[in-house]
């Protein structure tokens, strides 16, 4: 019995071989029976033991097992198989979907040869276009694979794409020692954590370039530059000397990615100012600003400055107007544009090379968020749109103020907030859409925090401080 046992033992093996290779037994006449199962029957007549070894991907308890053996004499200790009772199957379109797939494995197999042979260039060039968090998905599959990030070659293939639609790095009242990311493509909130910023300090997101975030501690002595998607991370060296007042803060790209390097420009309200170039590592300064520019220097710390190609603008409140400087050629210019009336909370914005202003236009006890735009040929603003009415009825009678938490490619994020809420919204300033943004909550939990500030950047997973 121990010698059938193993020979059976070893049949059944062999049994699972083929159906794992996606080998067919031969057909046979069908059956009378309405099983949808087939099965490979095996019986040994000194034993009442039945062993039946499911065919196809569906069985049920309900199958039984018929025994045939062949006529002829047979040593008693031989089990020999002489044929396979096969039921009708009725196949439906996902079944034949599914053999479809399972008899193509062989030929995948077959041909990884093949796929190992792919060019690398191509390869690169198709993961370069995956969605962010897809991406880091892949990467997680090995260690060849993640380090694409380190890869020159790759690093070009992300520059030369497009760019995509921006982040927004925020972080919130509840927790102002880490961040919060809201990607707007797949409406989600991210929560990551960047190790080597300072914990007993509160660090505000102030500006970005090519996928970089520049950080400034609350008391205005130390800046950072990290990739949030990444955690590539610098302390800047310390500046050459101490300002106490407030600043703002602007960056750009020396070139098309930070390969090439970049700027950081902090000016105060009385004229003195500072730029970092990340390639020679130091702060250089070139002076003050123009003695025709009136000091102090009245900024709106409340709009944040406006990247175009190399040139940064502020906003300035008195007099009303853009003080603008050229990173290359290190020139300062004064626009003096008188505001539209009844508009607070003023911010600029950028879309396509051309000024933005955004601002609550507050009547009687309405109040509406309006988007302006700079027309070059009589430095005047013109008004091209405005907050849907059915959501500026939700704001009606209250006290709103409005905080813009980031501007990049021609998307903007805005808070607007009272007493009673707190709402987040979205301006598409190419399509005109007005979205709202879902509540960020605690990881694994229900509390929603309250958005203080933020910043849009270009997510990148090759920029590196």
């Amino acid at each position: 019995m121990e010698e059938e046992l193993a020979m059976l033992k070893q049949f059944i093996g062999q049994l699972q071989e083929l159906l794992h290779n996606g080998s067919h037994p031969p057909s046979s006449p069908p059956s009378s029976s309405s099983s949808s199962s087939s099965f490979i029957v095996l019986h040994n007549p000194h034993y009442h033991n039945r062993w039946c070894s499911p065919f196809t991907e569906e069985t049920s308890t309900d199958d039984s097992c018929d025994i045939l053996m062949a006529p002829g004499k047979r040593p008693p200790g031989i089990f020999n198989m002489l044929e396979t009772v096969k039921q009708p199957v009725k196949r439906s379109r996902k079944d034949k979907k599914n053999q479809g797939k399972s008899s193509t494995e062989g030929d995948g197999n077959m041909d990884q040869e093949i796929w190992q042979e792919f060019p690398h260039d191509l390869f690169e060039s198709v993961v370069s276009r995956l969605p962010i968090p897809k991406f880091f998905q892949f990467r997680a599959v090995c260690r060849k694979w993640n380090a694409l990030i380190d890869s020159d070659s790759f690093s070009r293939c992300c520059t030369d794409l497009p760019q995509t639609i921006p982040w927004f790095y925020t972080i919130t009242h509840e927790n102002v020692n880490s961040g919060q990311l809201y990607d707007p493509s797949s409406e989600k909130w991210h929560h990551p954590i960047i190790p080597s910023l300072p914990k007993k300090t509160i660090v505000l997101p102030m500006a970005s370039a090519g996928g970089l975030v520049c950080f400034l501690d609350i008391g205005h002595r130390n800046f950072y530059v990290s990739n949030p998607l990444t955690k590539s991370f610098r302390e800047l060296p310390a500046r050459s000397f101490k300002v106490w007042s407030r600043v703002a803060v602007g960056m750009t790209l020396n070139g098309n990615s930070t390969s090439d390097g970049y700027k950081v420009l902090w000016v105060g309200c009385e004229g003195e100012y500072e730029v970092y170039d990340s390639l020679s590592n130091v702060w250089t300064k070139r002076g003050t600003i123009p003695s025709n520019i009136k000091l102090p220097v009245l900024l709106n710390f409340k709009s944040q400055p406006v990247a175009i190609q190399t040139t940064l603008y502020f906003m300035l409140t008195e007099p009303e107007g853009i003080l603008s400087y050229d990173m290359v050629s290190g020139k300062w210019k004064q626009y003096v544009i008188p505001g539209p009336p009844d508009l607070s909370d003023l911010t600029l914005a950028e879309c396509g090379e051309r000024l933005m202003l955004v601002g609550l236009l507050t009547k009687n006890a309405a109040t509406c968020v309006c988007i302006w735009e700079l027309q070059k040929m009589t430095l005047l603003w013109k008004e091209v749109d405005r907050m849907p009415n059915i959501w500026c009825l939700e704001f009606y009678g209250k006290h709103v103020r409005m905080n813009c938490l980031g501007n990049k490619g021609c998307l903007m994020m805005l808070s607007l907030r009272s007493r009673q809420m707190n709402r987040l919204i979205t301006y598409n300033a190419v399509t005109r859409e007005w979205s709202k943004v879902p509540g960020c909550t605690v990881p694994r939990g229900r509390k929603r925090l309250w958005i203080a500030c933020g910043t849009a950047f270009h997510p990148s997973p090759t920029a590196r401080a």
